[in-house]
């Protein structure tokens, strides 16, 4: 199966599992539930839960040892597009060709569903029985999603606006969109029971694809880093982090071919 047929296949997985854990659009308050769904189900290629499942099977896991995980994660990402979106943020009328969520649903209920997806998200990771892991992995995403990771990089991204350095633009990139892709990695081999040293490798190996996903963003909007170091030294920049990504997951043998598969991916999308 090529990586065209793995992400569909794992998207397919990963949607049935959110449909399944999601309130549903007829429970009351019916205005926010259907927000959250109509947020969630927007189209999304859910590469950061896909990369949760992949990374626990290369320790070994099962794909349901981590569903749970990689449907919070999801929720997470899909809180903070939904801020994103505000007229306070990047005031985005349209998502995926959709409508964004404070445009179909008003501003004061598109905030109450990024809350409220948050929320959920952690409700999703207390859920299991295993106190010590759940802990565990509630930390990790608490980090990248915190003002050390996503928020931070968010913050330092507002207050550098329009034309940040390129340290800036480093900071930015590496916690901005970086941060919550290492931390579903790490999540992955957590939600495997890993060791440290093959938690370690896969935090880093998303540490170079999350930093990657951002660069290859610039390169296609012609912003950021395309601009900073010009299209070309952008691309170099972009396959020098991939080929470190494919080192840290050496370890993990053919078990780690979905991972060398979507980094190449990573690198290579064309939107």
């Amino acid at each position: 199966m090529g990586i065209s047929g793995y992400l569909k296949s794992r998207q397919k997985l990963v949607d049935a599992a959110l449909d399944s854990c999601l309130p549903r659009e007829n429970e009351y308050p019916k205005e926010i539930h259907k927000a959250m769904r109509y947020s969630v189900f927007s189209g999304g290629k859910r590469v950061r839960p896909i990369l949760v499942l992949a990374s626990c099977e290369a320790c070994g896991g099962k794909t349901g040892d981590a569903m749970i995980p990689a449907c919070a994660i999801e929720l997470m990402h899909t809180y903070s597009l939904v801020h994103d979106d505000l007229p306070s943020m990047d005031d985005d009328d349209y998502r995926r060709g959709k409508p964004t969520c404070h445009k179909k649903f008003g501003e004061g209920i598109a905030v109450l569903a990024g809350d409220a997806l948050l929320t959920f998200a952690f409700e999703l990771l207390a859920g299991g029985k295993d106190v010590k892991a759940n802990n565990a992995v509630i930390k990790a995403a608490s980090e990248g999603i915190g003002t050390y990771g996503m928020i931070g990089g968010q913050v330092v991204d507002i207050l550098n606006q329009p034309d940040p350095d390129l340290p800036t633009l480093t900071y930015i990139n590496a916690r901005k969109t970086g941060a919550l892709i290492a931390a579903s990695c790490r999540i992955g081999a957590l939600a495997a029971r890993a060791s440290r040293k093959q938690a370690d490798a896969l935090t880093r190996y998303g540490e170079y694809i999350g930093f990657t996903f951002q660069v290859v963003d610039d390169i296609l909007d012609k912003e950021g880093f395309a601009l900073a170091l010009g299209v070309d030294g952008a691309k170099k920049e972009a396959s020098r982090l991939i080929k470190k990504a494919h080192k840290e997951i050496e370890l993990f043998g053919r078990k780690a071919k979905p991972l060398g598969d979507l980094a190449d991916f990573i690198l290579n999308r064309k939107k």
